[in-house]
């Protein structure tokens, strides 16, 4: 603990820091600070494939105003902005009153690691971990690196290393993710970079005379946000060994030495912990033979031979708690799962708890009834690869970021997703299908013959299932009641070839 970084300002702004010296930058282990190097590690482990799912939350001091969402620092210092006449009306000018105030209400006295990490295993998850510092500037870690950090001020907790802890009791891989790569650079303007919070600065000059403030908002000379974007994540790779390191946008403005030193510390620390570890990246920002590509809210439209993420919420809107928080239905959430690991793709599910660290019952409820439906059917997520289509029907994912995993998109029981394991396929139903009704399999023309079949079945159904094989695939006999009101699930077994 204690406050290491100590700025002096020249009209408000910071430019002389003691930034405490990452790490050395000479490896320490066989991964050397090159892409070269570091493309011979496998960037996507059978334990990432095999988990496909997973959680995180966006849980932090933007949680305490509980309004308009995550971005509340940035925005509450936009004359003009909803969020700006929200804080001036209930707690002043952000002069006087700047977003720091709320750190000394982020208590988190509700907070339980052990609590969090018990209903995220029974919600089906294989990988969980905090947002481990947003574009906001606070560490959610007992840090070295700047003052603003959840041991040292607010909590007086170590939430990271809690989680850790936790995640590790329920045989759940660890993650940490991060957005600080946006706390100082955005844009270059005449030769200078422009932080994301520099249009604070200029509507509120007098709220920055102060250094400590300066820090939480990046407000410093760029070799030394530079010094502590890595410094902050050796940090936390040394003293907590996360599985998955995942990165928000903005990769592609951090230099390629820092890029490249930062792999390679990550990747010697795990082969010192013998394990695999999963780096991502959005947009273009790191090669990908190096990490897995993340897309935000969104999919692809169609099978990868390459694994991805998608990152999504479990709400509409916000990405943390507000006070008007609206809460997809569990059949929204469960569809997304599906459209995306038919597609080579795996999920990392945001959770949004209140300040206090209270996890809302509506989100608690989706949890549960997520992991309710993997507990019975989730042989057909868990450890699946992709079958040689992800499925067919008419309702389809969009494609790219924001490409249409969300409430908009009603699947029904015409649409079918698959999945597949050694000499089993998986056919999901999207929906209950009419009774005594027929659906045919129609990605499954080709591959099933009368001959190869063992064996039809429904997961959670004693019926017997009839069908016929037809050049146009399989057609199966629907049985008069549907084990499940979300997804029916068809177990094709197969001989082996």
């Amino acid at each position: 603990m204690g406050t290491c970084l100590v700025l002096s300002t020249t009209s408000g702004l910071a430019q002389d820091a003691a930034v405490v010296t990452p790490a050395s930058s000479t490896p320490d282990g066989p991964y050397e600070a090159n892409w070269a190097s570091l493309e011979k590690h496998n960037p996507a482990p059978d334990w990432f494939r095999d988990a496909k799912f997973g959680i995180y939350f966006h849980w932090g001091v933007y949680s305490v105003p509980a309004f308009g969402n995550e971005w509340y620092p940035h925005r509450m210092h936009k004359p003009g902005d909803r969020c700006n006449k929200y804080h001036i009306k209930n707690y002043g000018d952000p002069t006087e009153v700047g977003y720091e105030s709320f750190v000394k209400d982020f208590k988190a006295e509700n907070f339980d690691a052990d609590r969090w990490c018990a209903l995220f295993k029974k919600a089906g998850a294989r990988f969980v971990g905090p947002v481990s510092e947003h574009h906001d500037g606070y560490s959610m870690w007992d840090s070295e690196m700047t003052p603003w950090n959840s041991m040292d001020t607010g909590p007086h907790r170590d939430i990271t290393g809690e989680m850790a802890m936790a995640a590790r009791k329920y045989d759940m891989k660890f993650v940490t993710t991060f957005h600080h790569a946006r706390n100082s650079l955005w844009k270059k303007e005449d030769g200078e970079w422009t932080g994301h919070y520099m249009h604070a600065k200029k509507n509120y000059p007098e709220a920055f005379d102060d250094p400590q403030r300066a820090i939480m908002y990046g407000l410093m000379p760029r070799d030394k946000f530079l010094e502590m974007w890595l410094g902050k994540l050796k940090e936390v790779i040394d003293n907590y060994h996360p599985d998955l390191i995942w990165f928000d946008s903005w990769l592609h403005e951090i230099p390629e030495q820092e890029m490249t030193e930062f792999v390679a510390h990550y990747l010697n620390d795990a082969r010192k912990q013998d394990k695999e570890v999963v780096i991502t990246y959005k947009q273009k920002d790191m090669p990908q033979s190096v990490g897995v590509l993340d897309i935000e809210k969104g999919g692809l439209k169609d099978v990868t031979e390459f694994c991805w993420l998608s990152d999504d919420t479990i709400s509409l809107g916000s990405w943390c708690y507000t006070n008007k928080l609206r809460i997809k239905p569990t059949k929204v959430v469960l569809h997304s799962l599906i459209d995306i690991v038919s597609k080579n793709g795996q999920l990392i599910l945001n959770v949004s708890p209140k300040a206090d660290g209270t996890i809302p019952e509506n989100q608690q409820k989706v949890l549960i009834e997520l992991g309710q439906w993997l507990e019975r059917y989730g042989e057909c997520i868990y450890g699946t690869r992709p079958f040689k289509t992800y499925g067919h029907g008419p309702t389809k994912a969009g494609k790219g970021h924001f490409g249409g995993q969300a409430t908009n998109i009603a699947y029904t029981s015409q649409d079918v997703r698959y999945t597949t394991k050694g000499n089993v396929v998986y056919a999901l139903i999207l929906g209950p299908p009419p009774k005594d009704s027929q659906t045919r399999l129609t990605a499954t023309a080709g591959v099933a013959t009368q001959d190869n079949i063992k064996s039809i079945s429904m997961l959670g159904s004693d019926a017997k299932i009839s069908f016929e094989v037809t050049p146009e695939g399989i057609v199966v006999n629907n049985p008069a009641e549907s084990p499940d009101l979300m997804t029916n699930v068809y177990k094709i077994e197969m001989t082996g070839n």
